[in-house]
């Protein structure tokens, strides 16, 4: 295993320090964790889940514009 040394904020290392005692384990069995979580989360993310939000809060537009695409655009120049 190889060795990473990070700088962390105050707070964030008082967390990790509190987690620690609470679950007995070290801090780094519990970085090395969350780390694996994140990237779990990342890799199993569809890409339009990081603009799921956004998805249809254009006013204006015409509701199939993804099919006729060229010819709205032929009539807005």
């Amino acid at each position: 295993m190889k060795t990473l040394t990070v700088r962390l904020p105050a707070a964030l290392v008082a967390d990790l320090e509190t987690e620690s005692r609470e679950r007995p384990r070290s801090k780094s069995d519990i970085v090395r964790e969350q780390l694996r979580l994140a990237a779990r989360s990342r890799s199993t993310a569809a890409p339009t889940d990081t603009i799921a939000d956004l998805v249809g809060s254009v006013d204006g537009l015409p509701a199939d514009l993804s099919a006729r695409t060229k010819a709205y655009l032929r009539t807005t120049r």
